[in-house]
């Protein structure tokens, strides 16, 4: 009976989880190239349960019951990083990466120590500084091959390869990082992946100035999945009440002199 009072308890946890992952992911439907995530379960290892202070047994000195498991926990959290829906706006400084899901924008982020260290984007809604360099609404500075990319004007043209014409001359080319398996990826915060130790692959895809990359969210889907964790929740928070009051009647009932 105890046990089932674990159990129960254990799976509110793991949904309470997925639930902050599917908000998280509702909150984001209109974030740019937002990536949405999912809960991925597993087996919750089986644990050895154990008679506390409980040893002097003869028939039993070690105290061991047996083993128990807990239902499922929250194995991981998986993003998906397929391509969402790209948006005209006719804007010079909006770009989107076409034909490849796991290809980024390549921005330098500063640390703590003056250095900066190379993540990965796949909002293209950039601006230009008063230094006129290109750079991301949080102020990273975006990547060429030749190193940061300075602009004169906002009045450029951009190639699907990534080549950035001004007044016909070719002034940079965006650092693309394109990355074969989506494992090594993981994110950071503010819009920004970062790769575990995988060097990225050439680029085969093509930058689409003028549009700007989608959430890959479907509202209506998140929306079921918030309903179905929602109905799991209360279905173990009443297993979770008969339990308890199976232990109140053993407790307060069962044995009693009359």
């Amino acid at each position: 009976m105890i046990r089932g009072l674990y159990t129960s308890g254990w799976s509110m946890l793991a949904n309470t989880k997925q639930m902050d992952v599917i908000s998280n992911n509702l909150a984001n439907v209109n974030t740019n190239a937002y990536k949405r995530d999912t809960v991925v379960y597993e087996s919750f290892p089986e644990v050895l349960v154990k008679r506390i202070n409980d040893s002097k047994s003869t028939d039993n000195p070690t105290g061991r019951v047996g083993g128990m498991h807990l239902g499922n926990d929250v194995g991981e959290v998986f993003t998906y990083y397929a391509r969402g829906q790209l948006t005209k706006t006719d804007r010079s400084l909006d770009m989107a990466i076409a034909d490849s899901d796991l290809a980024f924008f390549t921005v330098a982020v500063p640390l703590d120590n003056g250095n900066f260290v190379q993540r990965y984007t796949r909002d293209g809604a950039f601006l230009l500084n008063a230094n006129g360099q290109l750079v991301t609404k949080e102020g990273y500075f975006v990547m060429g091959e030749g190193g940061i990319i300075t602009l004169g004007s906002e009045d450029f043209t951009v190639l699907e390869d990534g080549t950035i014409l001004e007044n016909g001359q070719t002034v940079g080319r965006l650092l693309i990082s394109e990355f074969e398996n989506e494992n090594v990826l993981r994110k950071i915060g503010e819009n920004l992946v970062e790769a575990a130790g995988a060097p990225p692959n050439e680029f085969t895809g093509a930058v689409k100035q003028g549009y700007i990359e989608q959430s890959n969210v479907n509202a209506i889907t998140e929306m079921v999945n918030m309903i179905t964790v929602m109905r799991a929740y209360e279905a173990n928070q009443k297993v979770l009440h008969a339990h308890d009051e199976a232990l109140e009647k053993a407790v307060n009932e069962v044995g009693r002199i009359r």
